[in-house]
């Protein structure tokens, strides 16, 4: 438990910072960014959903990063007449890929499992989660000429689409457009067409676009108490640079994320009773990822302790032919795109992955280039059915999984080879 007591701290603080710029509102503008950037072009709402996600994805906490993004665009898909599977597939790709971040959870995962340090296994992984984002961003733009075509053969020209779309970055409280609300019906008097698509395609209560655009939380509310606006250059500067700090490795990663909570806490809310509010907020998220960190080291330590890693391993070595075992990096990258589909994480970092990296060891492979390879999976593994968070997606988008599931995990296989090929060319993984 010792061990793992960093990687615990490490999460802990993480949830904290990220989750408190999102409750002061420093995501909020990249939000109204996105409304204004689509100017009716399929192609462009696409290809920004990725962006939008990609970008709420650095707190890393899928379930935010979906409600976040179906929340805020939703109610443009529907008028722009855009399927939401495509919705749903562009932000599940960007999240998979940036779930290698090294407070993501299997990163750090993966490098307490083998003892190594999450910045030695994250940092030179970067290129490829850089090239994956643009295979997503790629995949993106690709569906977004798709939907174009389709409207177009569905006869909803942009020239439509664009009357049909007037008022959506109308403020809250703006009257609601009668045509395009009265055309297709939308919620009653005094609800703007976009404010009742919110109603009924996501569930959530109901807001207009622009400056006024809420999820199911509330978190995206532009009246919520938490908002700072007057600190949000403050804000800006204390994440980039904590993104520099992580990256410069110039100090434990646990401590950087503990004195930017700190910091960001005492600036942003001065009293120790809103400092305590808003650290109780994210409390569930805290619980559930340090109470699996202390269990799981439980597991590893008993896996360990007792040698049955060390016998496993053995096993393994004794069936792998010895021609073969030179690629085990290899091997392990293409495996960990189905056995995390097929697996949670915590069974196969801390299952599965010590009984490998302890395999591979007799071919000369670290450990830290067994982790690598084992986070090559991401993508694939965030469109399992075994992960909450990717439910939680389908569920508000109103999206058939079957139909989610067709679009979507042959690209998170693009997108993790993608990252895989980046990783072997740069040496990062060994190739034979």
């Amino acid at each position: 438990m010792k061990d793992f007591a960093p990687t615990a701290v490490l999460l802990f603080f993480a949830i904290i910072f990220f989750g408190t710029m999102i409750d002061v509102g420093l995501f909020d503008p990249l939000i109204r960014f996105v409304l204004r950037a689509v100017n009716n072009d399929p192609v462009r709402l696409v290809v920004l959903t990725a962006v939008l996600a990609g970008a709420v994805s650095l707190d890393g906490d899928g379930s935010t990063t979906f409600i976040i993004t179906v929340s805020a665009l939703l109610p443009i898909y529907l008028r722009l007449g855009l399927s939401p599977v495509v919705l749903t597939v562009v932000a599940n790709l960007a999240n998979g890929v940036l779930n290698i971040l090294p407070w993501g959870g299997p990163t750090a995962r993966a490098a307490t499992a083998l003892k190594v340090s999450p910045s030695e296994l994250f940092n030179p992984m970067i290129p490829s989660m850089v090239l994956g984002m643009a295979t997503v961003l790629i995949l993106a733009w690709f569906l977004g000429r798709s939907e174009r075509r389709r409207l177009a053969r569905a006869g909803r020209p942009l020239p439509i689409v664009a009357d049909e779309l007037e008022g959506v970055l109308e403020p809250v409280g703006a009257a609601p457009d009668p045509g395009g609300a009265g055309a297709d019906g939308a919620g009653p008097a005094g609800q703007s067409a976009p404010a009742a698509a919110v109603t009924a395609g996501a569930g959530g209560d109901a807001a207009g676009p622009g400056d006024g655009f809420i999820d199911a939380g509330g978190v995206l509310d532009p009246n919520r108490p938490t908002l700072r606006p007057k600190l949000i250059w403050f804000n800006l500067v204390l994440t980039a640079a904590l993104l520099v700090v992580l990256g410069l490795d110039v100090l434990p990663l646990s401590l950087v994320f503990v004195a930017a909570s700190a910091i960001a806490l005492v600036v942003n809310f001065p009293r120790p009773a809103d400092q305590v509010t808003a650290v109780t907020a994210h409390a569930s998220s805290i619980v559930a990822v340090v109470a699996m960190v202390f269990a799981a080291s439980v597991l590893v330590g008993v896996l360990s302790g007792t040698g049955m890693v060390a016998a496993m391993a053995n096993g393994i070595v004794t069936a792998v032919p010895a021609e073969v075992g030179s690629w085990f990096a290899v091997i392990v990258s293409v495996l960990s795109m189905p056995l995390t589909f097929f697996l949670t994480n915590d069974a196969f970092y801390f299952g599965i992955l010590p009984i490998l990296s302890e395999a591979a060891g007799h071919y000369g492979i670290s450990p830290v280039e067994m982790a690598r390879a084992s986070i090559i999976g991401q993508p694939v593994h965030m469109t399992s059915p075994l992960v909450p968070a990717m439910l939680l997606l389908v569920s508000l988008a109103k999206v058939d999984l079957a139909d989610h599931h067709k679009k979507v995990i042959w690209r998170a296989a693009v997108c993790s080879l993608v990252m895989m090929a980046t990783a072997i060319a740069l040496g990062v993984i060994p190739l034979g």
